[in-house]
């Protein structure tokens, strides 16, 4: 919603990892948000909690090796950013809201509850819906 550009050119060795992570986030934009939901719990386990600046730094490669991360497919953008972040050790809390006026869904990352690159006062009139943390020593398996 803020920066759809990237920041700054990302090192060249996350670059092919930042296809790889858009191609995989392609397929699963397709799929129904039952399966992209057990997907992405399960592509989060083994993983510690991201940082904002790694979150930053994977959402900045994504957007800079693919156009289509750059417009208004936040579905893609957001889960390429948390498989990139995996593919790097790491899970950002990755999020899902609505608005009703007018109605519009909205993805997003975000770390400690702070989303990256986003406009927060935007962000503000979502109402959150689902949020896939990363997964805590605690936290019992399903």
């Amino acid at each position: 919603m803020v920066n759809e550009r990237a920041v700054s050119p990302p090192p060249l060795w996350i670059r092919p990892l930042a296809k790889v992570a858009v191609l995989l986030a392609k397929g699963i934009a397709k799929l129904s948000p039952e399966r992209q939901f057990a997907l992405l719990g399960a592509f989060r386990r083994g993983a510690r909690a991201s940082r904002a600046d790694e979150a930053h730094r994977a959402r900045n490669a994504v957007i800079f090796v693919s156009v289509m991360c750059t417009g208004p497919w936040c579905l893609q953008r957001s889960i390429a950013t948390a498989l990139l972040c995996r593919i790097c050790g790491t899970w950002p809390e990755w999020c899902v809201g609505v608005r009703t006026e007018p109605f519009t869904a909205h993805a997003w990352v975000q770390v400690d509850g702070i989303p990256i690159d986003e406009d927060t006062e935007q962000l503000e009139r979502f109402h959150t819906m689902v949020v896939i943390r990363p997964r805590s020593c605690e936290e019992p398996s399903r």
